[in-house]
């Protein structure tokens, strides 16, 4: 008897072991479930109908790492997208910043499609669907790693983790999609919103440049309200192009014909939001950056602690700001700056006008030195410029590439602020069927966690 106990503990930590290295890799699926079968529930149903869209009609999903959030937006009858709902995040791991190799931890950041053969009905994780990480982007700097998927459980080494109950929803939402004809789903995967606030907020991060990119296909989504086309060319994202010539990732871009009514939008946007930003800047928002323990879950499930990694949610990231060198200030925002002063003057009566409160002061560290220069660089070109630093309009459309180590601007460099702590490398267990609002502990004898593949 104590041999075959032996053997069954064997055999138990070997697929724990399994488990941890494959992560969301389910290779161990549950085949007794009909639950992919679920309709969508009647409160979503009602949300379509006041919507004027159809459990048929595409979808198209968002989400943001910081604000811990996935958005469903579904196509009206007009064509153009609108939000249906927002799901609070159960948990997501890792950092800000892209996902580069296999094994760390990272929830991938940019421009993803799903397909119908990567929704997996079978899941050790209740349901789950691939986002399709590595995509041509990753590639292009030989990012490593794979099996990132939404899915149940809310425990997470590297996936978008939900409740059972809301990917239950978010899964027959993408499948009577794709029943109703749509080929692929995009998901954009961002680190926060991409407002001027938080582009202002994190301007010395070391993935600005990076995030910038993105920020360009955010704002073609928010001006048209359709899918932007996305290409991968000279390392950088092509958002609302058509190329006229072969494509390739770490090549530089073919001609490319764009909708120039639309640029125009998006440059106007774009315009908006530089101004913003610099007026920020002036009124004295620091930049900052975010450290993590190890991801972070929406507030709603504050108190909740989910079996990957349970202490790394007890403080909340810890917050970093960073030094700006001195330099000469750009003329854009000098102008912020005097409009403020303006502003102050006239309110003078009723009592000085107080600048926007900076974000608390954890710790300091210098900026990045290919950051130095400040929210723009210490560029002298006034506007375009500034444009240029956002990527908010007035970039080339197809600029050469560069080795990696110089554009891979999500790397960090070493004065950048202090590293998170590492994984233990433990596996850990999660119930397969715990679907409570807010949810109740996984019963951890029941189910390994996302132990999201090593490529997490």
């Amino acid at each position: 008897m104590s041999s075959i106990i032996r053997r069954g503990t064997a055999v138990g930590l070997t697929i724990a072991a399994c488990a941890w290295i494959a992560g969301c890799d389910d290779s161990y699926l549950d085949q007794s479930s009909g639950r992919s079968q679920q309709p969508i529930s009647s409160a979503t149903l009602a949300e379509m109908e006041k919507l004027d869209t159809t459990p048929s009609s595409p979808t198209l999903i968002r989400t943001y790492k910081k604000e811990a959030e996935l958005e469903i937006w579904k196509m009206k009858s007009n064509g153009e997208y609108a939000l249906l709902k927002t799901y609070p995040m159960c948990r997501w791991s890792g950092q800000l910043g892209p996902k580069k190799r296999e094994g760390d931890m990272q929830v991938p950041e940019g421009f993803y499609s799903i397909a119908p053969g990567q929704m997996n009905p079978n899941s050790h994780y209740y349901l789950a669907f691939n986002v399709g990480y590595p995509n041509a982007y990753d590639r292009a700097y030989g990012r490593t790693g794979g099996n990132v998927m939404v899915h149940g459980v809310c425990s997470s080494a590297g996936c978008f983790s939900m409740t059972d109950e809301q990917v239950a929803d978010i899964y027959a939402i993408a499948r009577d999609s794709f029943r109703g004809g749509q080929r692929e789903i995009q998901l954009q995967s961002y680190p926060f919103h991409m407002t001027a606030e938080n582009m202002a907020k994190f301007r010395l991060d070391p993935n600005i440049d990076f995030w910038k990119n993105l920020k360009d296909g955010a704002d073609h989504f928010e001006v048209t309200k359709a899918e932007p086309s996305v290409l991968v060319c000279g390392k950088h994202y092509v958002f609302g192009a058509t190329a006229r010539g072969d494509v390739s990732g770490g090549e530089p871009c073919p001609a490319l014909q764009r909708d120039e009514s639309v640029e125009a939008q998006v440059a106007e946007k774009a315009q908006k939001d530089t101004d913003k930003a610099a007026e920020l800047v002036a009124s004295g928002v620091k930049p900052v950056r975010l450290v993590y323990a190890d991801g972070g879950q929406n507030s709603v499930f504050t108190g909740y602690k989910d079996t990957s990694d349970p202490d790394a949610l007890a403080s909340g990231p810890q917050e970093i700001v960073l030094s700006e060198r001195t330099k000469p200030a750009p003329a854009v925002v000098k102008i912020a700056t005097a409009d403020l002063e303006r502003k102050r003057s006239a309110n003078a009566a009723s009592g000085p006008v107080e600048p926007p409160a900076g974000a608390t002061t954890v710790a300091t560290a210098v900026a990045p030195a290919s950051q130095s220069g400040g929210m723009f660089g210490g560029l002298t070109g006034g506007a375009k410029n500034v444009q240029r630093w956002l990527h908010l309009g007035g970039q080339d459309p197809a600029p050469p590439p560069t080795p990696a180590v110089a554009t891979d601007a999500d790397q960090a460099s070493p004065d950048a602020g202090p590293l998170p702590p590492r994984r233990d490398g433990s596996v850990h267990m999660a119930s397969l069927h715990a679907a409570p609002t807010p949810p109740a502990r996984p019963n951890a004898d029941e189910a390994p966690a996302d132990a999201s593949d090593s490529t997490q």
